[in-house]
């Protein structure tokens, strides 16, 4: 038998019904004095009853009825818009409003017509209407149960109640007074108005007595219905008999008219923990019944040959029968729904893909659900334990469950449900991860509904999930998080010696900018499974991020040359051979730092000494092995001390420039100047090879670069404007010619200077024309457009090649001094600088030799035929006020 809920809308009352209830609590003082009120209400109407001498006098009786009747209906209105009354049913306050008067004007009127020659006055027409309104008022007060009966199953009840009350009656009274009557006619005509009464009063009995919440104006509802329909059935017998109906039938209506005046100011009822049972319930009408069929069997034998008894005990058979046939129709129905209801749970098991099973307290399976999930057939599983489909692991913790389950423990979910998680075997053998939900008293005390779900898709996302949280998706390696917890891992539990590895590719950055990022990853992967291969299975492969790498090494030696071995085998095994990347060869090479593990040193710190190790191998030009020392860390300290002075310096404009001259080497005069920056920390004196990197890195370069080229653009036009005609070259880095706006900031700084484009050369480094190559020579295009000239920077040690040059768009050379500091010492550099400049001379290009130093060299030079030089032979830099009184330098005089 399916559990009736219990009525917990009681013990959660709705917000309104909480404000209600909260704003009658405000109330309470005048709460208190409703009882007292009420009984002396009803004393004041017996004590008048006992006035008149015991018998109904007519206005007495009258001016109680109208007193009590006016004080309900004045007590009903005002409480509809009062906070202090009970509000929770205001629709029943107007019903039972209207009913009370109409109850009143029947009262009132009723006196009046006892003259006239009718059976039936008006004033006992209004009482049925009266007894109809209050019996809607009690009914709208009711919020039925949930197993309540649809409308016609009421009806059917409310007859059955009726009826009996009626054959009971009969049997007691109105037998006898039928027996009197001179007329059968009169006697029923007299009589309706009570019978109307009373079935209003029967239509709303059952629902108030068994309504899932009792509320106290619906039983003092169904009280003044019951006085009233007493009231008239003993008004229609006096009235019969011509006698003057009794005291107490007379004064039971105004009586419950005093409580129901009192009602809306009373609390609640006390909450319905349970509602009452079904078998009650619907048994009630019946119980009755029977009753009445019993008193009327009884009747009869005693010889009463009345036929309106039979009558109506006749119509309440057949309403009975009504009854059961509509019980029958009823029952079929809920059969098929049931019918239905299994089919459609079959259904949605099969489609929601859940196993259901019904199994008993044992783990034996009685019914199943839902297998073509699984690949088994009902048959199979039917009368089967439940524990051959289950893990081994995981039997016991459902037998437990099962066990507690049917000891009733304490501590289970709603409805005696449980959930556990286990594995279910499939027809195919593999074990599938499932959550299960076990759910007891669903079929009955001794059967377990068991629904299974399969979480397969589920764990093998959450597996995904988890292998993308610690692995890199670009190298399929694990990532930083994972590499971390790891070398956390080693250093809690150190069995030797730990080392840590990073390497970082040289120029890769270059690659990524060249050929894409696309591109780019695709030279990860490669580079990964280089480094995967050397690294070999002892040691722990990661992706640090970028284009940085790390190896964690456990259990070494202090000292080991096995990780320096594995270092070194990193080296060659990303410089081996170029990687193949968008049907073009790159080559690259790598840096590598090592630092092990000392004693109480955190992950942090190991990690931070092996990426300070990477970055000094990379500061040495890469291609490189270095071992961590202490003197690194303080040199990275004092790095990025000297990058934070180095932003507050472009702030506070610490910076200054120096010229360097560029001579005519035939006729010694000074065609151009090279702007240089220079750094006076404080007193202390900054040399650019110091800062310059840094600036580069944290991206100062750009507005330094800026500053620089408009101070210098500025000094040469004052130097030009005095008839010097003179040119003006400035270091390009490779931040700022990345910068998007670059070609417009040059354009600004001649234009805001007055500087012909023509004289400002702007050099580059090959390095520059080789990373972002399409991207680099678009910009360059431009600055060509607007008039500037280029010149490549330290010709001869960068990538760009000889064979190059003739795509590059410049109309310079400067020799690197590396080539120019071996003439006259090295045949092989002076057989280089020889061809450099005969080459310069066929493409039509400027070539400047930098670093001239000797005398031999300028001899040299000028034998080459090398049209312009610079160096400290020639002038050192100088500040601008001393650049201006040096027009021509006597190198003769040097020779």
């Amino acid at each position: 038998m399916t559990p009736h809920p219990t009525d917990g809308d009681d013990a959660t009352a709705s917000p309104s019904e909480t404000t209600d209830t909260e704003s009658a609590g405000r109330g309470g003082r005048r709460r208190g004095a409703v009882p007292f009120l009420a009984a002396a209400g009803i004393g004041v109407l017996w004590l008048s009853a006992a006035l008149a001498g015991g018998e109904a006098s007519s206005a007495v009786t009258t001016g109680a009825g109208v007193a009590a009747g006016l004080a309900a209906a004045v007590s009903l209105l005002f409480a509809a818009s009062s906070r202090f009354a009970d509000r929770r049913a205001p629709g029943a306050w107007r019903w039972l409003t209207s009913g009370t008067v109409m109850w009143i004007l029947g009262t009132l009127l009723r006196p009046v017509a006892e003259g006239t020659p009718f059976v039936l006055t008006f004033a006992d027409l209004l009482m049925p209407v009266a007894s109809l309104l209050l019996a809607i008022g009690v009914g709208v007060s009711v919020r039925p149960a949930a197993y309540t009966r649809g409308p016609v199953g009421q009806a059917i009840d409310a007859y059955l109640a009726a009826g009996s009350v009626l054959s009971l009656l009969w049997v007691v009274l109105l037998g006898h007074a039928y027996t009197r009557a001179e007329e059968a006619g009169t006697f029923f005509v007299t009589l309706a108005p009570s019978i109307v009464c009373l079935l209003s009063a029967s239509s709303v009995a059952p629902a108030v007595l068994h309504a899932s919440r009792r509320r106290l104006v619906g039983v003092v509802g169904l009280g003044v219905l019951a006085a009233v329909t007493l009231g008239e059935f003993a008004t229609a017998l006096a009235r019969l008999d011509g006698e003057v109906p009794p005291l107490p039938a007379v004064l039971a209506a105004p009586a419950m008219f005093v409580v129901l005046a009192a009602t809306p100011w009373a609390g609640p009822l006390p909450l319905r923990r349970r509602p009452p049972p079904i078998p009650l319930g619907a048994a009630g009408p019946l119980l009755l019944a029977a009753v009445a069929t019993v008193a009327t069997v009884v009747y009869a034998l005693g010889g009463s040959g009345n036929p309106v008894l039979p009558v109506i005990e006749g119509s309440i058979v057949l309403v009975l029968l009504g009854r059961l046939f509509v019980l029958l129709v009823e029952t079929a129905g809920m059969r098929d729904l049931i019918d239905l209801g299994d089919r459609q749970l079959r259904q949605f098991a099969e489609s929601t893909g859940d196993l259901m099973f019904v199994c008993d307290l044992d783990g034996v399976i009685k019914e199943v659900a839902g297998v073509a999930t699984y690949g088994h057939r009902p048959a199979d599983l039917v009368n089967a334990s439940i524990a051959d489909y289950l893990h081994p692991e995981d039997v016991p913790a459902v037998q437990q469950l099962l066990q507690r389950m049917a000891a009733d423990e304490d501590g289970v979910e709603p409805h005696g449900s449980r959930r556990i998680g286990c594995r279910f075997r499939a027809a195919d053998g593999t074990w599938r991860p499932t959550e299960s939900v076990a759910t007891r008293h669903v079929l009955g005390d001794d059967l377990v509904l068991i629904t299974v779900r399969d979480l397969s898709d589920q764990v093998a996302l959450r597996n995904q999930v988890t292998h993308l949280t610690f692995h890199d998706g670009v190298t399929g390696l694990p990532n930083r998080s994972y590499f971390e917890e790891r070398v956390r891992e080693a250093l809690d539990h150190r069995a030797g010696r730990t080392a840590v590895i990073f390497v970082d590719l040289d120029g890769f950055t270059a690659v990524n900018d060249s050929v894409g990022h696309a591109s780019g990853d695709y030279l990860l992967g490669q580079a990964a499974r280089r480094l995967r291969s050397a690294v070999g299975p002892g040691a722990t492969l990661a992706r640090w991020g970028g284009d940085e790498f790390a190896v964690l090494v456990e259990g070494t030696k202090p000292g080991d040359a096995q990780v320096i071995d594995l270092a070194e085998r990193l080296v060659r095994a990303v410089s081996a051979e170029p990687f193949r990347v968008a049907d073009r060869d790159v080559a690259l090479t790598a840096s590598v730092g090592v630092a092990f593990d000392e004693d109480g040193q955190s992950t942090g710190d190991l990690l931070r000494n092996a990426d300070v190790a990477m970055s000094r191998a990379k500061e040495l030009g890469g291609r490189r092995v270095e071992i961590f020392a202490t003197h690194m860390h303080a040199s990275v300290l004092q790095r990025l001390e000297l990058a934070s002075d180095l932003q507050r310096a472009v702030a506070e404009k610490q910076f200054t420039i120096e010229y360097q001259p560029v001579v005519d080497l035939e006729t010694c005069n000074v065609t151009a100047v090279e702007a240089l920056v220079r750094w006076w920390r404080g007193s202390t004196f900054v040399p650019p090879e110091k800062f310059l990197g840094i600036a580069e890195e944290t991206g100062v370069i750009v507005s330094l670069s800026e500053w620089i080229l408009r101070e210098a653009c500025r000094e040469v036009v004052a130097w030009r404007e005095s008839g010097w005609d003179i040119g003006l070259s400035v270091n390009l880095s490779a931040r700022q010619i990345n910068d998007p706006r670059f070609v417009e900031k040059v354009a600004g700084a001649l234009e805001e200077s007055g500087l012909p484009p023509g004289a400002l050369t702007l050099e580059v480094v090959e390095e520059m024309l080789v990373a972002g190559a399409d991207e680099t020579m678009k910009k360059l295009a431009e600055l060509r457009s607007l008039g500037v000239r280029l010149a490549i920077d330290d010709f001869g040690t960068g990538y760009a090649s000889l064979a190059s040059l003739r795509q590059i768009p410049v109309d310079m050379i400067k020799i690197d001094p590396s080539f120019v500091s071996g003439l006259g010492r090295d045949e092989t550099l002076t057989l280089l600088t020889r061809t450099i400049v005969r080459l310069g001379h066929d493409l039509g290009l400027v070539v400047v030799a930098e670093g001239i130093e000797r005398p031999e060299q300028l001899e040299l030079l000028r034998e080459m035929g090398c049209p312009r030089g610079q160096g400290y032979l020639v002038s050192r830099p100088m500040a601008a006020r001393r650049v201006d009184s040096l027009r021509r330098i006597g190198l003769q005089s040097t020779a």
